[in-house]
């Protein structure tokens, strides 16, 4: 019996056109490319080989958590003589924060149900 993979939609609908969730959830689940999306946010669009500087790994390494990244949407590549330069693209991560808004506003109840009832909760000092 062949069984066809179904895709789960999150709370927010199905995802918008050309993108992938999974791809991007993928994506953001390692750390060095958690890292090279924090370095595009802060440092604007740049050349791979000063991405490199900030990583412990050999070149063709960086290179395929790029074509990850690029495979996600989550960066774009142009090219510029030799070099080739990275630019975050913000958009897919509009949906993760989609998605994860209700998980957000879940624990902001539950947070703030817990602060009502320690405020209910006598102090040791008035007792």
């Amino acid at each position: 019996m062949n069984a066809t993979p179904t895709r789960h939609q999150g709370p927010a609908g199905p995802p918008a056109a050309g993108s992938d969730p999974d791809r991007v959830f993928a994506a953001l689940a390692n750390g060095t490319r958690r890292e090279v999306l924090r370095l595009l946010r802060e440092g604007g669009p740049q050349p791979v080989q000063v991405l490199a500087e900030h990583f412990a790994m050999r070149r063709p390494s960086l290179s395929e958590h790029l074509k990850v990244l690029r495979e996600a949407g989550l960066v774009s590549e142009e090219r510029a003589g030799r070099q080739r330069i990275y630019r975050l693209e913000a958009v897919p991560l509009s949906e993760v924060q989609e998605w994860l808004g209700p998980y957000e506003r879940f624990w902001r109840a539950k947070l703030a149900g817990l602060g009502e009832l320690l405020d209910r909760i006598p102090d040791d000092e008035a007792q």
